[in-house]
């Protein structure tokens, strides 16, 4: 009874861009955020607080850090202003599913863009490279996860929407750093 439940369920899912605009903004925030702290580091090295790994001069250290903040703030502006959907809608299974769906569709595509389209030409396009594909399988591998258990506890307590953006979006980012 529950398996024919489940299928019929499943037979009717209705794809929504709420779904899809909630975890593209959570990969363009998780992607932002990790470029920005980046392009922090590349300020401190051009500064002297950090010894240099990566840069060689300080001016290429103060460019790359402008790059990389103005581009990390593009990235960051996009899901504020276009996508404007700060909720995870997860409360039914199928809701469950199309977020999976998403995530991993969403970091495919992006995979697929850091791995091949993007030729990196020194150290630190390199390193974004690196940071771009570690948001990537860190999506394919962590998120997933997170949201089934935060399916599974919101039968048992009460988690809201937004709380659960801003812990999908946290768990993101820890898990793109075990990946760096």
């Amino acid at each position: 009874m529950n398996y024919e439940n489940l299928n019929l369920q499943l037979s009717d899912i209705n794809i929504q861009k709420k779904h899809f605009f909630s975890v593209f903004g959570l990969y363009l925030f998780s992607l932002g955020s990790l470029i920005l702290g980046y392009s922090f580091y590349l300020l401190l090295e051009s500064i002297g607080l950090v010894t240099k790994n990566v840069i060689t001069w300080n001016g290429q250290g103060l460019l790359w850090f402008l790059v990389l903040f103005c581009v990390s703030i593009f990235i960051l502006f996009l899901p504020i202003e276009f996508l404007n959907i700060f909720k995870i809608y997860n409360s039914t299974f199928k809701d469950l599913i199309l977020n999976i769906m998403f995530v991993i569709g969403t970091c495919l595509v992006f995979l697929i863009v850091f791995q091949f389209l993007i030729t990196p030409q020194n150290s630190i396009v390199n390193d974004v490279v690196t940071i771009g594909k570690a948001v990537s399988f860190s999506g394919f591998i962590a998120i997933p996860l997170v949201l089934f258990l935060q399916h599974n506890l919101k039968r048992t307590r009460e988690i809201s929407d937004s709380i659960s953006y801003n812990f999908i979006f946290f768990i993101w980012i820890l898990a793109s750093q075990i990946f760096l």
